[in-house]
């Protein structure tokens, strides 16, 4: 996949490694490291399954926020549906 010869809506191996270096340096597991090179599919493979934790972790932290809501008597004039329909448009 030469840049010459790619369509202008394809972006060059150039972009695609740069892509890729930000990638890294936004995983935690991976930006530690930071001169250490770490295959393509690596940084890929390791940025859904941390998108996959970040989603569930959303998903608790709103589903404990919701109990706590509905639990405490401080929050009783707070909207609790409004609240949950906010933080589902989160995801």
């Amino acid at each position: 996949m030469s840049g010459r010869t790619t369509r202008a809506s394809q972006p060059t191996e150039d972009e695609i490694k740069e892509l890729i270096l930000k990638l890294q340096a936004l995983l935690p597991q991976l930006n530690h490291r930071p001169n250490t090179k770490a295959s393509a599919s690596t940084i890929l493979e390791e940025t859904c399954s941390y998108i996959k934790r970040l989603h569930k972790e959303v998903g608790d932290l709103s589903q404990r926020l919701s109990q706590l809501l509905h639990d405490s008597a401080e929050f009783v004039e707070v909207d609790e549906e409004l609240i949950t329909r906010l933080l589902s448009n989160i995801n």
